[in-house]
C-alpha cells in the first residue's frame, strides 16, 4: 500500500542502543499525539482482547551523524516536526524537556534525534542522503 505521507525518525549514530531506543519511542509519540490521522483503529484479538491502536504506516529509523541540517530541510520545507536533545536525558518529565527545549535557541539545539512527518516527496527530499537504521 502506497500512502501520500510520510513518517521518518532520525537518531544520532552515536548514541548508545538504550538512548536510540529510547529517542525513537518518544518522538514516535510526539507524531502520534500531534498527528492524529497518522493512527488506526484499535486491535482486537480472536478471543476479544482490545488492543492500543498503532500507526496507519510504517515509521522509517534513520542514523546520521549530524541532525542540525536535517532539522533545517524539514523546517524550510514545512513538514511537522519532533525534536529531541541531550538535556532531555537528565529531565525526569515532560514540563522539563518543553522547559530543556525552550531555552535553547534553534540553531544551538543540541539534538540526538527528530521526527519528521509530511508529504511523502518532502519528506523524502529531507532525509536524503540518509542511512536506514541497521
Amino acid at each position: 500500500m502506497r500512502f501520500d505521507t510520510k513518517i521518518g525518525i532520525v537518531v544520532r549514530d552515536d548514541l548508545a542502543t538504550w538512548q536510540k531506543l529510547n529517542v525513537t519511542a518518544f518522538l514516535a509519540s510526539a507524531v502520534a499525539g500531534g498527528e492524529p490521522e497518522t493512527i488506526g483503529e484499535p486491535y482486537e484479538d480472536g478471543s476479544g482482547n482490545a488492543y492500543l491502536p498503532m500507526f496507519r504506516q510504517p515509521v522509517l529509523v534513520y542514523t546520521a551523524g549530524s541532525l542540525a541540517s536535517v532539522r533545517e530541510k524539514a523546517v524550510a520545507r514545512g513538514l511537522r516536526v519532533a525534536v529531541y536533545i541531550e538535556e532531555m536525558f537528565k529531565t525526569g518529565h515532560d514540563d522539563a524537556n518543553r522547559a530543556a527545549v525552550r531555552a535553547v535557541a534553534a540553531p544551538d539545539l543540541q539534538l540526538v534525534g527528530l521526527a519528521v512527518y509530511g508529504p511523502k516527496n518532502a519528506v523524502d527530499k529531507t532525509l536524503k542522503g540518509l542511512h536506514l537504521h541497521p
